[in-house]
């Protein structure tokens, strides 16, 4: 068995990930800051919550930062590793959602994570773009920063987290996917210095792939048509956190704090009975031409 990477080391760069994106964040949106919430969690281990609501970028971002220990794994994290039922772990990780006031800048999830059980270890993560109204060239730029962090450590990587993420994200009842996807991985382990720069750089180029999507969007006008369509698409992104998520399921099942893990929720969403668009219309669009696995670089 390989060497287990040093947890503490991992929580260092953790720490300092979630203060840059903070602070940049805050910088950006000019007009709202972040409040910290430190808790502990009973059964060991605890974290540090920071929310920004009501920003003039932001109308409600969420970035976490969590490290936790317990004597038995959840169900949601044994769920496809049944060999490790029982076992006593470590989970850590740096989470974050962003819900943007403007309906033209895209909502955004990211997360990078690290597991120990026993002597089994791994590594996971990812990002990925949720749009409004689709832009093909947001879409690339964000593909592209992210492909570009992938091949610094060997080719494969890209298209295979890409596939995964377009799998993972993905609203079954609704047959659709949840954005324009990302990257997403679990369960990497191998050489540890060779995954842990791999999952370190993959994490520093959230901002870069991002704020120059949000900065060219964030003046776009908009009116009620446009609000009332973020407001249904936030609504989708609701459904798929509650039923689907691994993240969400093992926050609840490993006793976290609650509300940590459900500031991925918007501030607001509506559902609309049996909603048609236009047809051709921007809205019908992003189904159509961006809801569906795609090659964007």
């Amino acid at each position: 068995m390989t060497q287990i990477p040093c947890v503490d080391t991992l929580e260092t760069f953790l720490l300092n990930l979630q203060d840059r994106i903070c602070t940049t964040l805050a910088e950006r949106d000019g007009r709202a800051s972040f409040r910290e919430d430190r808790w502990e969690r009973g059964e060991g281990g605890g974290g540090r919550t920071r929310v920004i609501q009501e920003g003039d970028l932001l109308e409600k971002g969420g970035v976490n930062y969590s490290r936790v220990f317990g004597q038995n794994l959840p169900p949601s994290a044994t769920a496809h590793r049944p060999e490790l039922a029982g076992q006593a772990f470590t989970a850590l990780g740096v989470s974050l959602v962003l819900h943007p006031r403007n309906p033209y800048v895209p909502i955004v999830h990211m997360n990078y994570r690290f597991f120990n059980a026993g002597s089994v270890w791994w590594f996971g993560g990812g990002a990925d773009l949720t749009p409004i109204y689709g832009f093909a060239e947001d879409a690339r730029h964000f593909h592209r920063t992210l492909k570009t962090a992938c091949d610094r450590h060997g080719p494969s990587y890209y298209p295979r987290f890409k596939e995964w993420c377009d799998r993972y994200f993905y609203i079954r009842h609704r047959q659709e996917m949840r954005g324009v996807g990302g990257i997403f991985f679990d369960d990497l382990n191998g050489d540890p210095a060779v995954i842990q720069a791999l999952w370190q750089d993959l994490a520093g180029v959230f901002l870069d792939s991002w704020l120059p999507i949000a900065d060219t969007r964030r003046n776009t006008p908009y009116g009620e048509r446009e609000r009332q369509w973020q407001l249904l698409r936030r609504g989708r992104y609701v459904e798929f956190n509650l039923v689907y998520d691994r993240g969400t399921l093992f926050g609840l099942q490993s006793g976290g704090r609650t509300e940590s893990i459900l500031m991925s929720l918007p501030p607001l969403a509506a559902w609309e009975y049996d909603w048609q668009g236009e047809p051709d219309s921007p809205e019908a669009r992003l189904k159509t031409d961006f809801l569906t696995p795609r090659d964007w670089v």
